[in-house]
């Protein structure tokens, strides 16, 4: 009972991290430059003219920190936030029951909103247009509309696939901000400041290293950090030096430029099993045992962006790059 108490200790000491993690304001958030500086015109536009925000549609691979800048949105306009995730959004109760709780000004965040059911997106387009929402009650034969007056808010959607979100909704968001993949000198100013959060000492040149193998990720930096230092605290004296940061890494199976296990798994059944391609993307899912949906969106849009393999209509071809990285002989006939 007693080591069960202490785990559940643990586990909100490690939530309440990651909730001191996340920065608070545009000032703080590291990265994403070009969207910041638009983001502040915006917000302190829509201050001046005493206007809600116009909606706003986050999109990029995972990780990013499209939720963190949902929240700092809402900090930043001095409102509060209410989430959701688009497939629990499955009948229209669920989400009048949301937008019925928004105060005026609120707003309201929707993460994975390609995922909501096409229905939904029809009743929530007169809701981000008028503020208002038209919902239907009662059975068939004796059903009757409803109409509700809804406070001026602001919808901030999150993708990891833009091209998943139909026409008519994309276009009801006035600001659309696509987040890009990050630097190692702005991944470093990540790790510096966790380190700063949770109070514990870091070299440079670890703090670098991490960087280097977090696939140009914040929320990977992050873990890869954390896992770090409990290396640091059992093996070391709590300080992560690089020497530390290198067996750690290498213990956690992340190599030199970020690939983990599942990249190496990819790749190599792409090379040895399919002779390096071209093949469909569920061929490749179902020989090294991932859904298609986590090949999608966390392996390839990495391994692409890193010029490991390319996209073509017939299907994944390696490029010589995988060869080269994972020491395998060239498919000459391929290059």
């Amino acid at each position: 009972m007693d080591d069960r108490i202490i785990d559940g200790k643990k586990k909100l000491k490690e939530d309440e991290f990651d909730k001191n993690i996340r920065p608070e304001s545009l000032l703080e958030y590291v990265g994403q430059e070009e969207i910041k500086k638009n983001l502040e015109v915006f917000i302190k536009a829509c201050k001046i003219r005493d206007e809600v925000l116009d909606h706003v549609l986050l999109y990029g691979p995972p990780g990013l920190g499209k939720t963190t800048l949902a929240h700092i949105i809402a900090n930043e306009l001095g409102t509060n936030i209410k989430t959701a995730s688009g497939p629990s959004i499955e009948k229209s109760g669920d989400l009048a029951a949301i937008l019925s709780t928004l105060e005026p000004g609120d707003v309201l965040f929707i993460d994975e909103i390609h995922r909501m059911p096409k229905y939904i997106e029809e009743i929530l387009y007169p809701a981000m247009e008028d503020f208002e929402l038209d919902i239907i009650v009662g059975s068939e034969g004796s059903s009757r509309s409803i109409k509700i007056d809804l406070p001026p808010f602001t919808l901030v959607g999150a993708t990891t696939r833009a091209g998943d979100i139909s026409s008519p909704l994309r276009d009801r968001f006035g600001i659309v901000c696509k987040l890009e993949y990050y630097s190692n000198d702005e991944l470093l100013k990540i790790v510096k400041r966790t380190s700063r959060v949770l109070d514990c000492e870091i070299e440079d040149a670890a703090g670098l290293e991490i960087a280097s193998r977090s696939r140009k990720t914040p929320r990977i930096v992050n873990r890869l950090f954390k896992r770090v230092r409990d290396f640091a605290l059992v093996c070391g004296d709590g300080i992560i030096t690089k020497e530390i940061t290198m067996e750690s890494l290498d213990k956690l199976k992340v190599d030199e430029l970020g690939l983990d296990s599942i990249d190496h798994e990819y790749l190599n059944s792409l090379i040895k099993k399919f002779n390096g391609g071209p093949v469909g993307i569920e061929t490749i899912a179902a020989s090294i045992g991932e859904e298609v949906s986590t090949i999608q969106d966390v392996v390839e849009p990495f391994l692409m962006q890193e010029g490991f393999i390319k996209r073509t209509q017939r299907g994944r071809i390696a490029t010589s790059k995988a060869y080269d990285h994972l020491k395998i002989e060239h498919n000459t006939s391929l290059f």
